[in-house]
Formats: C-alpha cells, sequence, structure tokens
C-alpha cells in the first residue's frame, strides 16, 4: 500500500464507507409501506425484492472476497459503488415486481457484496497490528451504525416532504461518494502480519476451514443473526405503526438501535481483545432472544419501545467484529475476505427468510408473531451452538503471532 493509506486512513475511509452503504440499506424499513401502498402492491412484494437482495448479497461475497484476496479490493468497491447507485435510480422509476426485484434484489445486493463488510473490513484487519484487530473492526463496525443513526432520520424526512421516489434518487447520488473512497483500499490485499503461508491456495484454504468444525458453527450461527437483525432493520417500522405507533416513532426507533449500536460495537470489539470471542457471541446471541421475547410481552408504550431499540442497539453489529476477528484468529487473514465471505453468506441466507417470511406471513395472517418467536429460539439455539468452537489459531500461525 502506499506511504499515504496508513490505518488510520485506511480505517476512516473504510468505516465511512460502511456508513454510506449500510445506513442506505436501513432505509429500506421506512419505504415499505409507502412504496407497497403507492404502487397497490402488498408488502411481500417489496419484501421478497429486499429478501433476494440477502441472497444475491450472501451468494456474491465469497466470490468478491476471493477476487479482492487475489487481485485487490479497491476496483471491486468502487464497482460496488456505481452498482448500488443505478439500483436505487432504477427502483425510482419502477412499477412492476420484476424491476423492483431486478433494482432493489440483483443491482443493489451486487452492490452491497462490493462494498460492504467482507471485503472492507479484510482490508482494516490487515492494516491492524493483532492486538488492535478486534477493536478496529468494531470501530469499522460502528460505521454501519452510524450511517443508520444519521441517514433513517434523514430518509423518513425526505419521505416525508418529497416521497419516496426522490429520496431514493438523493440517496442514489450519496451512495456515489463509495466510488472516490474506495481508492484507499487499493492494494489492501496485501499480507498482514498473520496471513499464513504464502504456498497456501485459495482451494487450500477452503478445505482447511471446511474441516474446521468451529468455522461451521460460527457459520450456521451467523445464519440467525441475519434472520433477527434483517427482519426487524425491514419489518420493525411497520410492526410498530400497525401498532399504533407514528412513523416518526417507528424511524427514531431505527435510528436509535443505530445510536446504540455505535457504543455496542466499541464495546463488543473492545471486549474481544481480551476476552474469549465464542463466550462473547453466545452470550450476545443469548441476550438478544430474551430483549425481544421480554418487549412483546410486555404492553406496547413509547417508552418499552425506545428501551428496546436501545437495548437491541446494544447487541445490533456486534456479531460483526467478533466473528470477522474470530475467523482471522483461527486462519489468519490471507483469505480473510472469502472465507469470511461464506460465513456472511449464510447470514444472508437467514437475511432472507427473516425479510421473505415476515412479509409474506403478515400478508396470509396479519402478523408478525411468528417470525418474532422464530427469531428468539433461534437466538437461545445460536447462543448454544458457540461454546463447542475450537478458537485457537490454528498450527501454521504460531509462528508467526507474538
Amino acid at each position: 500500500m502506499k506511504a499515504w493509506q496508513t490505518p488510520l486512513v485506511v480505517l476512516l475511509c473504510g468505516t465511512t464507507i460502511l456508513l454510506v452503504s449500510f445506513g442506505t440499506r436501513n432505509v429500506y424499513g421506512l419505504l415499505m409501506d409507502p412504496i407497497s401502498v403507492g404502487l397497490g402492491w402488498g408488502r411481500e412484494t417489496f419484501s421478497f425484492a429486499v429478501a433476494f437482495q440477502s441472497l444475491v448479497w450472501g451468494a456474491l461475497m465469497p466470490v468478491f472476497g476471493g477476487i479482492a484476496d487475489r487481485y485487490g479490493p479497491g476496483k471491486i468497491v468502487a464497482l460496488g459503488g456505481i452498482t448500488y447507485a443505478g439500483g436505487l435510480a432504477m427502483m425510482a422509476v419502477a412499477d412492476t415486481a420484476l424491476e423492483a426485484l431486478i433494482s432493489i434484489g440483483v443491482l443493489t445486493g451486487f452492490a452491497m457484496a462490493a462494498a460492504g463488510f467482507g471485503i472492507v473490513l479484510s482490508v482494516i484487519s490487515r492494516c491492524a497490528s493483532y492486538e488492535k484487530r478486534s477493536l478496529y473492526l468494531g470501530i469499522a463496525s460502528a460505521g454501519g451504525s452510524s450511517g443508520q443513526l444519521l441517514l433513517v432520520p434523514v430518509g423518513q424526512w425526505l419521505i416525508d416532504d418529497m416521497g419516496w421516489v426522490a429520496t431514493l434518487l438523493i440517496f442514489a447520488v450519496l451512495v456515489g461518494l463509495i466510488v472516490p473512497l474506495a481508492a484507499a483500499l487499493a492494494n489492501g490485499h496485501r499480507a498482514g502480519d498473520d496471513a499464513g503461508p504464502r504456498t497456501q491456495t485459495a482451494v487450500e484454504a477452503l478445505r482447511e476451514a471446511q474441516r474446521h468444525t468451529g468455522f461451521i458453527l460460527l457459520t450456521i450461527g451467523y445464519f440467525v443473526c441475519g434472520f433477527q437483525t434483517m427482519f426487524l432493520g425491514t419489518h420493525l417500522p411497520s410492526f410498530l405503526t400497525d401498532a399504533g405507533f407514528s412513523t416518526g416513532i417507528a424511524a427514531d426507533s431505527l435510528a436509535l438501535i443505530g445510536l446504540f449500536n455505535i457504543f455496542g460495537c466499541f464495546l463488543w470489539g473492545w471486549a474481544g481483545g481480551s476476552f474469549s470471542k465464542k463466550y462473547l457471541l453466545s452470550a450476545l446471541y443469548f441476550l438478544r432472544a430474551i430483549v425481544m421475547a421480554v418487549f412483546v410481552l410486555l404492553p406496547f408504550t413509547e417508552t418499552s419501545v425506545y428501551v428496546f431499540a436501545a437495548l437491541i442497539g446494544i447487541l445490533w453489529l456486534a456479531t460483526v467484529p467478533l466473528t470477522g476477528a474470530l475467523v482471522a484468529q483461527i486462519f489468519g487473514t490471507g483469505y480473510m475476505s472469502m472465507l469470511y465471505g461464506i460465513a456472511f453468506m449464510s447470514h444472508q441466507f437467514g437475511s432472507f427468510l427473516g425479510i421473505w417470511l415476515g412479509g409474506w406471513l403478515f400478508d396470509v395472517t396479519g402478523s408478525y408473531a411468528i417470525v418474532w418467536w422464530g427469531g428468539v429460539v433461534l437466538g437461545l439455539v445460536a447462543a448454544l451452538l458457540h461454546f463447542p468452537i475450537d478458537e485457537r489459531p490454528l498450527a501454521r500461525l504460531s509462528v508467526q503471532r507474538p
């Protein structure tokens, strides 16, 4: 990497990319009702497009991750910014379910795979020292929540003041900023301090991960994270308006999740540098399940909504720095983009089910109850799955770490 591409510069630019990409992604929940009503759809149609985005995003992440690990991440991330802008602009003029599927489902799914967590976090991992890696990943992950905090209220204001079409076009311009920021990530595929032997091929890295039971369990657990967070991120605003709350409170709840997730990512990222990451992940999934269960069992009030948003926010994206750091801890950073991409693919399969089932079951039953309680049960299962993970670095890495 060039002299100006210091760890701090890479961290700042990478964090900003995640702020823009994930902040914009979290506006989709606010667009659910306006687009569905405006185009005469039920909630399933737009839900399916957003859910299909998760499948495309997840399926392409290992592919883009492998390309970025081999040839460099800068151009891949820049391509993601261009595709993101095109997808949002296309949705602004869409009037059929197929056009929504192509624009939101395919194009922005492509963009999130190219300019999302997998590639950005791998570059930051390679720049950071082994001791600071978990903290740096926590800071970068907080960038996504900063976007949620900053852009969700802006999105709601734009929808109320200018309508959903203009809102999509404005955000299409915004995500174009990803393109110049991607320059800081160029040559970010250079090996970190524990990348592993240069002689290892991508196929060998895949086989190594496939044989590691802990990687399989971590990947299964990530499915639960996607199911929970993307269901809430997409359907929570509608869930709250159905319960009688204003659209302002619904938007505030997403923003509050983003605010507290900033603290959560810092907190859990810092803790990951001092404590067992697998036990932290177990605790995180268990606490998510408890918070979700208690919220729906208690009477709904403005106070309970805000308390729920704050608590779930602390737990929101905290899985990201811990999971990413655990992958790097076990396997090194040489093929982190690809290996994390595989784990994240599972996350996105969970996202697809959480988003789509939320819309479909609501249209069928008039309630989100089945999916909500499904998320609670899955959270308890994920908490148990992380206990058996062997988080020790592989033997081939021991001579490379201090």
